[in-house]
Parts: structure tokens; sequence; C-alpha cells
């Protein structure tokens, strides 16, 4: 049990996820720039920023995930790497934002359908 200063009360924080001690609010912002960057389409269109959470197939991040992995081994080995579609040189920021949204997505992928298997959300229910 914890008791603060206040006076208010809480049951411990032991085995409880520690979002803040475990993500890095600097790489949260670049990501959150990165994923905003990106969510101008090709028409000239914006997409919602939720829009992955529609459903992309495991072998497409998978694709795009060895895809911007090998850039980033490039990169690190002192290669310059260009983006395919603009021609700008890529950083290793935006290759790690690149593969986390990749990873991200296909884990998302493989629990929801995990959720659906026991039931917990429907196959066509989408995500909240």
């Amino acid at each position: 049990m914890r008791k603060f200063k206040t006076g208010a009360t809480r049951n411990s924080a032991e085995n409880k996820n520690d979002y803040e001690g475990f993500l890095s609010p600097l790489f949260i912002e670049a990501f959150g720039n990165y994923m905003t960057k990106h969510r101008k389409q090709a028409d000239g269109k914006l997409r919602d920023s939720d829009n992955w959470q529609k459903g992309i197939p495991l072998w497409s991040y998978m694709k795009s995930l060895l895809r911007h992995t090998l850039d980033l081994w490039l990169l690190h080995r002192g290669f310059r790497r260009f983006d395919r579609d603009d021609g700008h040189e890529l950083t290793k920021i935006e290759m790690l934002c690149a593969i986390f949204f990749n990873a991200q997505g296909y884990a998302h992928e493989l629990l929801k359908r995990e959720m659906i298997k026991k039931n917990l959300i429907k196959a066509n229910e989408k995500d909240n």
C-alpha cells in the first residue's frame, strides 16, 4: 500500500506495467512526427492516424520492415540512403520509426488474431 503526503492512498505499483519508464518520450515524439509526415498519401489526401488499424496483411508489414531494416543497416555501416519516393536522404531515426511502425503493426495483427480466437473481439470489429 502506498500513502502520499496528502493522505491519498493507492495499491502498490509492484507488478504493474510502468509505461512511463518503459518508453522513451524522445522516441515517441519522433515517431509521432514520422507518422504525421507519412499521413499524406500519393493523391494528396490525409489518411486517418489510425488507418493502419483497419488491417494490413502480415506479409506487407514484413516486406516493409525488412526494407527499412536494410536501409538502417546500411546507414549504420556509413552508407547514404535515399527515399525511393521523394529522394530525400534517410536518417537512422527515420528508419527506426519505420521499423517500429511495421513491428507494431505486425504485432497488432497477431494480437488481434489471438483476441478473436479467445472471443474477446469480433473478427470485423474495429479496434478502439
